[in-house]
């Protein structure tokens, strides 16, 4: 589309054509570059710069696309309306290439930063007025990589410790590579600290790189994994459930299912349950079995307004913020990172969401 389309109706001499044809076959290929690297799509293993300047020049090539399908499709339009032939100028497709060179460059940097905390209140029927007020950080979708090396897990460590939570819940995709490519990046992991823990799932990433070599390795960092599992927490005579549940991708690696009736065995009754499920399409069976709230992630909130639409039809129409389903409310974070083979946000920014439980009136 970008070759066939942009580029060879420009009038630039065929020289140029063929650098500039070279220089968007390379870029376009960086997931192949990235397969070269590691041995896996997902572990672009190059230096920082790098990566970033891959995924900026990747993003010009899907944003210019998109734009020049948009400016074929004006172009029939006016061709239907007036019934002549146009040529769309050469000065429209240069201003094309930069808007989609901005807007790639702007949807990385969105993309790459430390994220604020963002705080939101969930009311739960039943809670006990003991839990009135509790709040609970949720991290989710950190893809720990060397887009996201130590130095950014520090920065989010350092932002989790000081945000005041009782709780803090990692709702999968810690990482992009083996233990080995990532043993350093991850370390700052372990320094995170709650009055009441750090509990967390896997996510489908954690699949791609030896599942359990990866719960081994964050068990022994001090988290908490709760795969098909829970732990009931204590205020008094209060209780709150926290349950886990593996990913939708486990059963093609060998590994054990989501099974919410095996994460609530021998929960007390009649006590909230929050449940932590990476991806957030099963919402409707979580809510069915009494879950009160469940924390998703895995979307990355669709990572641009407008192409989120598509990503919440693959995930039952969940993609970003908070839904009723049933009796149970449903937050689906937008992701603290993303995958760092294609990472630009615009319009569905990064975060650390920070919920305070509220009892229902």
């Amino acid at each position: 589309m970008v070759l066939a389309r942009w580029l060879w109706p420009l009038a630039i001499a065929l020289e140029w054509k063929i650098a500039v044809a070279v220089l968007l076959l390379v870029a376009s290929q960086y997931h192949l570059w990235s397969r070269l690297s590691s041995g896996s799509v997902f572990a672009p293993e190059f230096p920082r710069a790098i990566v970033i300047l891959f995924n900026w020049a990747f993003g010009v090539i899907v944003l210019l696309a998109v734009a020049q399908v948009l400016a074929d499709l004006v172009s029939l339009g006016i061709v239907l309306v007036r019934q002549r032939t146009i040529t769309i100028p050469d000065g429209v497709r240069y201003a094309l290439a930069a808007a989609a060179a901005l807007l790639a460059a702007i949807g990385v940097n969105n993309a790459i930063g430390v994220p604020a905390v963002k705080d939101i209140d969930i009311a739960v029927a039943g809670l006990p007025p003991r839990f009135d007020g509790y709040r609970v950080l949720q991290l989710a979708d950190l893809h720990i990589s060397r887009l996201f090396p130590a130095s950014w897990t520090r920065n989010v460590v350092d932002r989790a410790n000081a945000s005041g939570v009782d709780l803090i819940v990692v709702t999968g995709d810690f990482i992009d590579g083996s233990v080995a490519m990532r043993r350093a990046d991850v370390a700052p992991l372990a320094d995170l600290r709650a009055p009441d823990g750090v509990y967390a799932i896997p996510g489908n990433h954690e699949y791609f790189f030896s599942y359990p070599d990866w719960m081994r390795h964050l068990r022994g960092m001090g988290l908490r994994m709760l795969p098909n599992a829970h732990v009931v927490l204590a205020r008094d005579e209060a209780r709150l459930v926290v349950a886990g549940v593996t990913d939708l991708s486990a059963r093609a690696a060998g590994e054990a299912g989501p099974d919410l009736d095996t994460a609530l065995a021998g929960a007390p009754a009649e006590v909230p349950i929050l449940l932590l499920d990476h991806q957030p399409r099963g919402a409707r069976a979580a809510a069915a079995k009494g879950v009160a709230i469940q924390l998703s992630g895995h979307t990355h909130g669709g990572m641009i307004r407008g192409l989120d639409r598509f990503v919440a039809r693959a995930n039952n129409g969940f993609v970003s913020g908070r839904y009723a389903v049933g009796g149970m409310t449903l937050y689906v974070s937008n992701g603290t990172a993303l995958w760092p083979g294609f990472a630009l946000r615009l319009g569905r920014p990064p975060e650390m969401t920070r919920i305070t439980l509220r009892t229902a009136r």
